[in-house]
């Protein structure tokens, strides 16, 4: 179980103004002008499309409110318990969610519920289509569900440009070259390696580069 505010949730934590919105518009704007509490919320997508990213960005957002947020995922040990501070409860990874913690779920969900807690949550498959228990599966997908698409080149580029001005990095032209043409293109993986760019060029007090880059995926190979 994770409390967003001890700051258990990875990096990157920016609020909607750092997401570029691309084909997952509606879902974004719903998220931004949401009126807690309201109808739950299910994020699907595969891989990559940004379910994460943007149950973060909701969670960042209410944080800047001053209010807790309760974040949980597939992995996450047992018990799973609801604390009556928290605004929003986040369940992400659902499908891979095992009996113990549907059970978890499913009594979250209705707990939230019972004292007005926002309910959001996200997996790689449609509501009907989880490996769920019905009673959960039925749940998921009462409410808002969003269908989430992956992010067209030209987008990938601008969402990883933005990241990299957030973060104060100069990321060249040829190096977003190499990083589209040799690694998947979906901006999860490509976020998490530029992640581990940012924090090798930090300690080799250098520039990124593409011969940086290249050292960097040698070593850590």
């Amino acid at each position: 179980m994770k409390q967003i505010p001890l700051a258990l949730v990875p990096p990157p934590s920016g609020g909607f103004e750092s997401l570029l919105q691309g084909p997952n518009a509606a879902a974004v704007q719903h998220l931004r002008s949401l009126v807690m509490p309201a109808a739950p919320i299910y994020l699907w997508g595969d891989s990559g499309t940004g379910k994460t990213r943007l149950l973060r960005a909701l969670a960042a957002e209410r944080q800047r409110e001053g209010e807790r947020i309760g974040w949980f995922d597939a992995q996450d040990p047992l018990p799973w318990t609801l604390d009556e501070g928290w605004s929003l409860v986040v369940v992400d990874g659902c499908e891979a969610l095992d009996a113990e913690r549907q059970q978890a779920a499913f009594a979250l969900f209705v707990e939230a519920g019972s004292h007005g807690v926002q309910w959001a949550a996200a997996g790689r498959l449609p509501p009907i289509d989880l490996p769920l228990r019905d009673d959960l599966r039925t749940r998921l997908g009462w409410g808002h569900v969003f269908a989430l698409q992956a992010l067209a080149e030209g987008e990938t580029r601008a969402a990883l440009r933005r990241e990299a001005d957030r973060r104060g990095i100069l990321l060249s032209d040829d190096v977003m070259d190499y990083l589209l043409t040799r690694f998947q293109r979906d901006l999860k993986h490509l976020m998490q390696l530029l992640d581990r760019l940012d924090e090798f060029a930090l300690a080799e007090h250098r520039a990124i580069t593409v011969p940086l880059l290249k050292k960097m995926l040698a070593e850590q190979a």
